[in-house]
């Protein structure tokens, strides 16, 4: 018997789906579809019901919302390059550059690419840098948690059975911040990261740095923060900011050894692209100034 396939109008109908059935939800599709296609190779050919939420016009597209940016749930990549926003999303735009080629752009979805939980996810890392909190809906009400704590581990999210992420919440900073994505893999596009570090910064009339967060993806089952660096960083001139990064910083990751790198060596590329990242970001805002 073939599995049900929900496409509602309207946000409350989804939810009560979501409510009442064992559902998958879809957005873009561009991992729901694969999935399904790699288990049926290998003989499994059972699936969950579908609970597409395309149809939802209300969770597309980025707006200003007081004290935060609003990105809907169905906003794609494609929509995010083109989106005319300031210099702090430069790292989400450049990871949206990364994330296959243009077809999976203009299909995949922002939230989507979170929901997977994948530690190699290019969404993720950059989220953690802009401070980003998690929407998540249901029939009883809405619920805001950090992105942070919205990957539980591999694969896993704290998104309950009768949950749908309904948008990512960005908050606004100063015109001097400054957003920026590194990704390091075996070709420069269509490959899955061996390392990526996202950061943004803000800084002081003096040029020093006022607020730092920088997070390191594909190094951990899920992406993390480089709190000793950020507190280390803090009152320091950006020119001179990479020389900081010290092997300790990245200490707490848990790379893996695989076939795209080992774990020794992923973290070497990690404090390398940590100091390129804030080199370039130094670049920029003196290109900036002049």
């Amino acid at each position: 018997m073939a599995a049900a396939y929900y496409r509602p109008a309207t946000l409350d109908e989804a939810l009560a789906i979501r409510a009442a059935h064992d559902v998958e939800v879809l957005a873009g599709g561009t991992d729901v579809y694969p999935a399904y296609a790699a288990r049926a190779g290998w003989g499994d050919r059972r699936s969950k019901a579908i609970l597409d939420i395309s149809a939802l016009p209300d969770l597309r597209g980025i707006r200003e919302e007081g004290e935060h940016w609003r990105i809907g749930a169905l906003t794609t990549w494609t929509d995010l390059m083109r989106a005319d926003l300031p210099a702090l999303f430069g790292g989400l735009k450049l990871a949206a550059r990364e994330v296959g080629g243009a077809q999976i752009q203009n299909r995949g979805t922002l939230a989507g690419n979170i929901c997977t939980a994948s530690p190699a996810g290019d969404g993720m890392p950059n989220l953690l840098a802009l401070d980003a909190q998690v929407e998540l809906s249901s029939l009883p009400g809405r619920r805001v948690i950090p992105a942070g704590d919205f990957i539980a581990s591999y694969r896993r999210t704290v998104c309950r059975p009768d949950e749908i992420v309904t948008a990512l919440l960005i908050p606004k900073r100063s015109s001097a911040a400054r957003g920026h994505f590194l990704k390091l893999g075996a070709r420069k596009y269509l490959v899955i990261s061996i390392v990526m570090v996202a950061g943004a910064i803000e800084l002081d009339a003096a040029g020093r740095i006022a607020a730092a967060r920088l997070a390191v993806g594909a190094c951990s089952a899920v992406p993390q923060r480089l709190a000793s660096l950020e507190s280390v960083l803090l009152g320091q001139p950006s020119a001179t900011a990479a020389e900081l990064v010290e092997a300790s910083h990245v200490q707490h990751l848990t790379p893996i050894d695989d076939i795209r790198g080992s774990a020794a060596y992923r973290r070497e590329a990690a404090l390398a692209l940590t100091r390129d990242l804030l080199r370039d970001l130094a670049d920029d805002s003196r290109r900036r100034a002049a």
